[in-house]
């Protein structure tokens, strides 16, 4: 089979795509043919050997797959040869044939296609887990999203309005502002011309925002402890921005407010009984039509590299997807 393999920690720039042996059928696995592989910033942390879970080298990375059941292991009832599906693995979904752990693996809604599936798992899980089990976010509270037009951003401000809370969105260009202008949100600040804090204040008549989602570190996090309200949650998500902050516990203690870090990926190991919730009322919401995943840049598996780089660029809205040429 063809996958994306990298062979040393670094950028996108050394990842290669190299015909390679299926990866073998474990007990409580299944193999899927995989039509579309969904990309997230976690797999450019991962290539570059810093992300929590460090596989050995070499290694294919990937999170998100969909496709079709090749065949499932002798213990697995739930699914069998034909099942279109999407999964989410540790790793290695960025080729022809993965196989996921039956407990991460979910049939593929009505209506759904297979690259929309591929960018499902890993966003409305981590903003979903994010906002509700540790967050905490209730209706009638004001959510300030940054990042809101990328993928994990955007999930966040349809979710954050699916619980009923206000939801104020950061981008950096007008452009990104209405994607997520027209998943929900109720505010809009361009960082680029607009100081956060400012405008935040003014829109909550200077209480502040109750709960932060940021998936960018840097520059949003230090304006988050300024527009953050008194007794408020910040949900540090990533960094995509680079720049991992440096939290001033003062500020913490005298605005009396929780950070909280969030990982997907560790609810694989610690409540995967949540992960597997969370995504199942996921697809009910999908299914009501109160999610709309936007899927903006798709490429073949073989420009792996160049559509990493427009993720890293900052390129894209919702999410970008690999393809093989599967169906």
């Amino acid at each position: 089979m063809l996958a994306v393999i990298c062979r040393a920690w670094g950028t996108p720039a050394g990842l290669t795509v190299e015909d390679v042996p299926p990866p073998d059928l474990r007990p409580g696995g299944v193999r899927i043919a995989v039509a579309a592989a969904g990309i997230n910033f976690a797999d450019t942390v991962m290539i570059e050997g810093r992300y929590q879970n460090k596989p050995a080298l070499p290694f294919s990375p990937g999170m998100e797959a969909a496709g079709t059941v090749i065949e499932a292991a002798p213990d697995v009832t739930r699914f069998k040869a034909g099942d279109r599906v999407f999964a989410k693995v540790d790793w290695g979904a960025y080729a022809e044939e993965v196989v996921a752990d039956a407990r991460f693996v979910w049939p593929l809604p009505a209506g759904m296609d297979l690259a929309t599936a591929a960018g499902f798992a890993v966003v409305y899980g981590t903003a979903h887990l994010a906002l509700t089990e540790r967050a905490g976010l209730k209706a009638g509270e004001t959510l300030l999203v940054h990042g809101a037009a990328g993928g994990v951003g955007l999930t966040a401000v349809e979710i954050g309005k699916r619980l009923g809370a206000t939801v104020i969105a950061t981008a950096g260009s007008p452009a990104k502002l209405a994607v997520a202008a027209e998943h929900g949100a109720d505010h809009l600040i361009n960082y680029s011309t607009e100081d956060i804090r400012t405008r935040v204040k003014a829109l909550t008549e200077g209480r502040g925002a109750d709960v932060v989602f940021d998936p960018v570190g840097g520059d949003a996090f230090a304006a988050s402890l300024r527009a953050i309200a008194w007794n408020g949650r910040i949900i540090i998500i990533g960094f995509a921005s680079g720049d991992i902050p440096q939290i001033p516990a003062n500020i913490v203690l005298v605005k009396h407010i929780s950070i909280l870090g969030f990982s997907c990926g560790s609810y694989h190991l610690h409540r995967p009984d949540l992960l597997t919730a969370s995504i199942e009322e996921m697809l009910g919401w999908y299914a009501e039509g109160v999610l709309r995943p936007h899927v903006s840049l798709t490429f073949p598996l073989a420009r792996a590299k160049e559509a990493l780089d427009a993720l890293l660029a900052r390129k894209s809205t919702g999410k970008v997807v690999l393809t093989t040429g599967r169906s």
